[in-house]
């Protein structure tokens, strides 16, 4: 197959950041996708339906493609009651409240530290069909870094589904055979997004020769096992799993320090990206319902207008996108990809 004209697809996790750097991701995520699910994790998080408003203004003055949506998020806090969650429920704009364990990734440090006082707010959630979005990892500092998306499933989100059965759930970023395994497994509300970099990369492309800090995100790449379980997932045609990038931008000096930050810049690529992905695995053909269907699907959302095209040829990425007097490495800097994207 030399070419690939697929429906325009939604990234469904996506850190647009704020300022001068939100108006580059948006200008390289409108290319490639018709709507993105916003992350809410910012300095000041988006903790309610007015700010969520607030920064939706703030995006759409950056978009310069119309056809371009995107779809806002809070931040799960203890302020969430009744009257807020059914501002939600009516909102045209916010269409999921992400829950970040405390001090998980960036800009998580208002997250949770006890699970079970957020069961009231489930409660509420499940009453008004608001979908919950997880970073599905332990903040125990006892539990290897390596075992806290594991370890966070087998204690807290085994336990919500049970208790839970109608509230939707986005496991976000799965990283490790046992997530998607669960996912598998769990009744028909609970679902995944997977990223390129936990389809592309395990633990040793991070660490080997070497530490490369533009492979350090979180979840934490595993290992070669949990690479292949979800790439299986991914490919394997069920409407459980969908596409999410979490791109999330970090400036080059933020990413090379001794204290690194987590994330993975590939909102410039992501299509040509998991169009390779899938190609490697025979799997072209469930591209389309992975990227443009079962996402849409799940937030209950039409199908886009618009579409794309995918072409068999080489593509080579910059190796730095300059923001000001910062740059940004994207995933793959400076190497040719074998899939190019371009708007029908």
């Amino acid at each position: 197959m030399t070419e690939l004209i697929i429906i325009k697809p939604d990234d469904m996790h996506l850190h647009l950041r704020e300022g001068d750097v939100l108006k580059h991701v948006v200008k390289d995520t409108q290319k490639q996708f018709a709507r993105a699910i916003v992350m809410p994790n910012l300095k000041n998080p988006i903790k309610t339906v007015h700010l969520a408003e607030i920064y939706y203004q703030e995006i759409k003055k950056n978009i310069e493609d119309l056809n371009f949506e995107p779809l806002m998020t809070l931040f799960f806090n203890d302020e969430l009651n009744s009257d807020e969650i059914k501002k939600v429920s009516d909102s045209n704009i916010v269409h999921g409240i992400k829950l970040y364990p405390s001090g998980v990734t960036t800009n998580s440090k208002d997250g949770v530290d006890v699970i079970e006082n957020c069961f009231k707010i489930f409660e509420l959630m499940q009453k008004y069909d608001v979908p919950l979005l997880v970073h599905a990892e332990s903040n125990d500092k006892n539990v290897d870094i390596f075992d806290r998306e594991k370890v966070f499933i087998d204690r807290n989100l085994s336990q919500i589904h049970q208790e839970f059965p109608n509230l939707r759930i986005v496991v976000e970023h799965i990283s490790s055979k046992e997530a998607a395994e669960f996912v598998i497994d769990s009744g028909d509300k609970v679902f995944a997004t997977i990223t390129p970099q936990h389809l592309l990369f395990d633990r040793n492309d991070l660490l080997s020769h070497g530490i490369k800090p533009h492979h350090y995100c979180l979840p934490i790449l595993k290992r070669s096992e949990d690479r292949v379980a979800i790439v299986k997932a991914a490919t394997s045609g069920s409407p459980k799993f969908f596409l999410g990038t979490d791109s999330a931008p970090h400036f080059r000096h933020e990413k090379e320090s001794s204290c690194g930050c987590a994330g993975i810049y590939s909102a410039l690529s992501a299509m040509e990206l998991y169009a390779s992905i899938f190609e490697t695995e025979n799997a072209l053909d469930k591209l389309e319902n992975f990227s443009s269907k079962y996402g849409a699907d799940f937030y209950e959302l039409p199908p886009n207008n618009l579409k794309i095209k995918l072409t068999k040829k080489d593509f080579r990425i910059p190796a730095r996108i300059q923001v000001g007097n910062e740059e940004i490495i994207p995933l793959f800097a400076d190497e040719t990809l074998s899939w190019q994207l371009s708007e029908i």
